[in-house]
Order: structure tokens, then C-alpha cells, then sequence
């Protein structure tokens, strides 16, 4: 899953509050949960707040859970979790929600894609020159039957082609989004087959009220010519009953299960007779014990042992029983690659305050000449991936952008850093 941020602060309002529709169903939404439950109203509470809004603000969400008396991390964490809340501002007039699974994919939804890069933005989340339309790519909708769709705020419209999904985005950048009918939009009605039903065309089948009038009105029709011979309905021969089966009765040899024994028995025999005529278990064996019986395996081995041929080198191995493959060299510090070191300087900067940089690594940065923000933020592509290699997990430097957060870093400071990212570095 992608990692969801909230949007930068230059954009975030000063405050948030419901307006008085807003706030009457936000007190009844948390009337709905027991008692010691009300923070169960938080996701109900940011959608409304998003309808409101166009979109999910820092202030909206530190206010909601300020209501429901809830940590604020709390509710960041439910807002930046679910993809249903934009955190990010999106069109005023449509923010076009365009499916990307499989069955929509199959039936040309990239298509739909492109007409989105071409009359909104190229980029997802992005709104158009005049802000009142952006896009984004989402998984199943649920009308799969009627692929490929899309959904603009709370209704979806489907069996797209690219020239009608184009026309209903002209339409709502015009102002009039309300005058397009939702659902299909081929002609056909709700999910039934493109041609027409092909089944269930008359309620006859299915309806008991149907029946019952067809039999009023031949009722009707008889009174009305009493001279008319009607025939009487032949009764159908009466079944012959059928003899319970024996499919399901347990078939067993066991004494157990036998009725014809009665137990227990009455009988009494002395524990001395009955102590004679016991068999004694015999002696544990152990060359005995590890040979399987013929009945079991057809044939007289034993079942555990020495293996009797070599392993096949192309055997499988499970991956657990497999030989660690030796760990790859570091890179040559005589590289062209390697970025340009410098001497400790006398002032070094906290490299701790770029995000996927701790203690351990600061220590390989500082060996390899690195103590400055100004350094991390020039290197390219090549130096990103030579100092890749002298670290355990390979890849974090650009999954984590140690770049742009060390330019954010080297132009600012951590004001710089939170005006960039919207939170303090950690």
C-alpha cells in the first residue's frame, strides 16, 4: 500500500467547522454507537466532513477527534489509512474516480485514463488549470458487470466509452454535471444482458398473485358461458411411496457397533482366571519396530534409516534449508561513482533528521566523508547507488527520497522540512 500523507501546509486551512446541517448529523451519527463508543464515529464524521469540504484537512480531522476525545493520532491514522478520504484538494466540480481492475481494464478502462490525462491533468490528484476537475485511478467499484466505470462522488457511471466519459467531464467543467444520468450508459438497464433479457421475461413463473388473478378470470369466463364444456383437469396417478434408503446406514464389522452382542456381560469372571488367560505384550524390539508391514507398503523395509541413494542435485530444497548465497562485495571506494567526501568539518549536520537514517548509518556516511545535507541533496543517480551498496537494506535511499528531504533540509532547516512535507523530521 502506498503511503498517504496530508496535503502541504501552504494549502491546509487555519480551522475546520461543521456547518449547522453538518453538525446535526454528526450528533446523530455518535448517538448511534454504546456509550464509551463514540470514537467509533470518526469514519462516518470524516466523510461528512468530505462532502463538506471537497476534501479531508488537517484542521477537519484534529477537530473530529477532538469531539469524540480521541488522541489526534488517532484519527490521522484512520484518515490517512482509508483510500475513500482525499487528502489532498481535488476539483469543485468533479474529482473523477476511474476503475483499474481487471474486469474494467479488460473492457478499456486505460483508455478512459487517457482521455482523464488529457482533459484534467496527466497526473493523478491533480486538478486542472481552472481547479475544478482531477482524477485519480481506483480499484473494484462493484459493477463489474457493466465495466468499464467510473464514480463522481457518490454515483457511478458505466458501460463507458471514451468519447461519452469525455462528454460527461465537459459537462460537469461546464457546470452542468447534474443534468447526466447515472448508471449505464449504452441504453440497457441496471446489470441485464446488452441484447435484452434473455430470462425471467414473464412474472407468471415467479409471481403467486399472478397466478391467482389468471385463475379469477377463467373462473370469470366459465360463469359467463355455462354452456360451454369444460374439461375436468385429469388427476395425476398417485405416487408409489418409495422405500426409505439404506445410503446412509453405517456398515460396520466392529463388535462395538454389532447388535448382537449385549454388554456388558452377565457373566462374572475372577480377576485370577482372567489374568491367566491373558496374553503377556511382548518385548519391545526395536529392529521390529522400524520395519513397515507388507500389508501397509507391499513390501517388508524399514521405514527409517540411512538414505539408500545420493540426493539429486537438481532436487528441490525448501527455501529455508538452502545455503545463504554469499553477500555481495562493497563497491570499490577508488569507484568514479562515489560521491565526493570531505573532511569533518567543524560544525556537522544531524543527517539522524532524514528519515531512514539512524545512528548505524550516519556512522557509514561519516566514514565515507558524508556530514552535510548539502552532499546528500547533489548526489545522482549513480552516487545514490554506490552508497546503496554499503548499506544493510538496499533501496531506502530512494524509497525514502534522502534527497528532497535533504534539500528541504539544506535550504531551511526543519521550518523548511515541515513547510515541504507537512510534519517535523523524524
Amino acid at each position: 500500500m502506498s503511503v498517504r500523507r496530508l496535503a502541504e501546509a501552504s494549502v491546509q486551512p487555519a480551522s475546520f467547522a461543521f456547518n449547522r446541517a453538518n453538525a446535526a448529523a454528526a450528533k446523530q451519527w455518535i448517538k448511534k454507537y454504546p456509550k464509551g463508543r463514540e470514537q467509533s464515529a470518526i469514519i462516518p464524521l470524516l466523510m461528512i466532513a468530505q462532502e463538506q469540504e471537497g476534501w479531508v484537512t488537517k484542521a477537519a480531522i484534529e477537530t473530529i477527534s477532538d469531539m469524540l476525545g480521541m488522541p489526534r493520532i488517532r484519527g490521522l491514522e484512520v484518515a490517512t489509512f482509508y483510500t475513500q478520504y482525499q487528502l489532498n484538494p481535488v476539483g469543485t466540480r468533479a474529482h473523477i474516480q476511474v476503475c483499474g481492475t481487471t474486469p474494467c481494464m479488460l473492457r478499456g478502462s486505460e483508455a478512459l485514463m487517457d482521455v482523464c490525462r488529457s482533459r484534467i491533468h496527466h497526473d493523478q490528484f491533480h486538478t486542472n488549470d481552472k481547479g475544478t476537475l482531477s482524477w485519480e485511478e481506483v480499484e473494484c467499484l462493484g459493477a463489474c458487470v457493466n465495466a468499464p466505470m467510473v464514480m463522481i462522488f457518490k454515483d457511478t457511471f458505466e458501460d463507458l466509452t471514451p468519447e461519452r466519459l469525455a462528454e460527461i467531464i465537459d459537462l460537469y467543467d461546464a457546470g452542468k454535471g447534474a443534468s447526466v444520468a447515472p448508471g449505464p450508459q449504452n441504453g440497457r438497464t441496471g446489470s441485464e444482458p446488452a441484447s435484452g433479457l434473455t430470462t425471467l421475461k414473464s412474472e407468471k413463473a415467479i409471481l403467486k398473485s399472478t397466478r391467482d388473478r389468471e385463475a379469477r378470470e377463467a373462473a370469470k369466463a366459465a360463469k359467463a358461458a355455462p354452456d360451454a364444456i369444460i374439461a375436468e383437469p385429469v388427476p395425476a396417478p398417485a405416487a408409489a411411496p418409495v422405500a426409505p434408503s439404506n445410503a446412509s446406514k453405517p456398515k460396520t464389522d466392529a463388535p462395538e457397533t454389532s447388535p448382537a452382542l449385549k454388554t456388558p456381560s452377565a457373566t462374572k469372571v475372577a480377576p485370577a482366571a482372567e489374568k491367566a488367560a491373558s496374553v503377556s505384550a511382548p518385548l519391545h524390539s526395536a529392529a521390529n519396530a522400524n520395519k513397515a508391514a507388507p500389508e501397509v507398503e507391499q513390501v517388508a523395509k524399514q521405514r527409517n534409516g540411512p538414505k539408500a541413494k545420493a540426493e539429486p542435485a537438481a532436487a528441490f530444497k525448501a527455501p529455508e534449508a538452502k545455503v545463504p548465497a554469499a553477500k555481495p562485495a562493497k563497491p570499490s571506494l577508488d569507484d568514479k561513482n562515489r560521491p565526493a567526501g570531505i573532511d569533518r568539518p567543524a560544525a556537522v549536520d544531524d543527517l539522524k533528521l532524514i528519515s531512514g537514517v539512524g545512528p548505524k548509518i550516519e556512522g557509514i556516511l561519516h566514514t565515507l566523508g558524508i556530514f552535510t545535507f548539502a552532499q546528500v541533496a547533489s548526489w545522482k543517480k549513480a552516487e545514490r547507488e554506490w552508497v546503496d551498496g554499503y548499506l544493510s537494506f538496499h533501496g531506502r535511499i530512494d524509497r525514502d527520497d534522502w534527497v528532497k528531504q535533504a534539500k528541504a533540509l539544506a535550504k531551511g532547516g526543519v521550518a523548511e522540512y515541515i513547510r515541504v512535507f507537512g510534519k517535523k523530521p523524524v
